[in-house]
């Protein structure tokens, strides 16, 4: 089985290229969604998330209010590292459940987008970085996420640079073209490289 990352930075592109992936009938894995549901669902997680971020990001129903989380860890890498200590170990264990789950097949992937922040690239046999230009993705992510171009920046800047990030992959996807581009390139890298690695 050659366990696959799928990776790159805020606003790239990585879930288009997670939706080709599946509708070509591959097994996948998102962090966002395990992430997601730790968050929602988890009480050991929101439990250490009241005691490490107090009540102030909690709404009256006892849900983590996310705009307000993010506020905090993106202007305190301190309290960035804290919540990933608490979830990174618990997505880490899901994803490796998962390739226990699903160890059968041949090939199986795991997006990961913090995959090099988190140190975890050593877990996987190939790497897929997701590639777009900054100011593309600086316009992806105030559309997407409805934030001010200081707020967009302050979560792009906050992660690895992208070239750092682009030596340690095994593939590169340039997304800076159409849906159409974008699936000649990902079928690209699943019929005729990751079947010969």
């Amino acid at each position: 089985m050659i366990k696959t990352a799928i990776t790159g930075n805020i606003a790239s592109g990585k879930s288009q290229v997670e939706k080709i992936i599946l509708s070509l009938g591959y097994k996948v894995i998102d962090s966002d969604k395990i992430n997601h549901e730790l968050l929602t669902q988890n009480i050991d997680v929101i439990t250490e998330i009241k005691s490490a971020f107090g009540e102030s990001i909690f709404n009256s129903e006892g849900e983590i209010i996310k705009q307000n989380l993010a506020d905090i860890i993106f202007s305190s890498k301190e309290k960035k590292q804290e919540l990933e200590n608490i979830l990174h170990k618990r997505i880490m264990y899901k994803i490796n459940e998962f390739f226990e789950d699903n160890k059968c097949e041949k090939i199986i992937f795991a997006s990961v987008p913090l995959l090099f922040e988190a140190k975890w690239e050593n877990n996987f046999d190939k790497i897929i970085f997701v590639s777009a230009p900054y100011e593309i993705r600086l316009k992806r992510l105030i559309k997407r996420n409805n934030l001010t171009e200081e707020q967009a920046k302050q979560r792009m800047d906050a992660q690895k640079d992208e070239q750092e990030k682009i030596k340690k992959s095994d593939f590169v996807i340039c997304n800076n073209s159409d849906l159409n581009y974008l699936k000649k390139s990902v079928l690209n890298i699943l019929q005729n490289v990751i079947p010969k690695a």
